[in-house]
């Protein structure tokens, strides 16, 4: 199983969902560590390649945003409340750099 990687506050705004919502995130990332596909996901190519967004319809819309092409881990790069039809601009850039961050560390830029 891979470990799970918090990028940034990732981890702190996936803790303030609602209990329910916070319990769906947790089963779906952890089914995203054994190297199955969440239940309800999409990708996400605007933040980068092998990058999803795995939905979550309970007491609102909630989002969070993961990348497992890496063999080590899989990246949570942001935890969103969902309050717009798209998903809003300032999720996808915070994503995307926080995405960019692990290409860093992975020695690619």
């Amino acid at each position: 199983m891979k470990a799970l990687q918090f990028m940034g506050d990732s981890q702190a705004a996936l803790a303030s969902f609602p209990l329910d919502a916070k319990r769906e995130a947790g089963f779906e990332l952890w089914q995203v560590q054994l190297g199955l596909m969440p239940s309800d996901f999409k990708p996400m190519p605007t933040v980068g390649a092998g990058a999803y967004e795995i939905r979550i319809k309970m007491q609102g819309q909630w989002r969070v945003i993961y990348v497992a092409k890496h063999l080590e881990a899989v990246y949570v790069l942001h935890c969103f409340h969902k309050t717009t039809l798209k998903t809003a601009k300032p999720d996808i850039e915070l994503a995307a750099k926080r995405y960019k961050l692990i290409g860093v560390q992975h020695g690619k830029t």
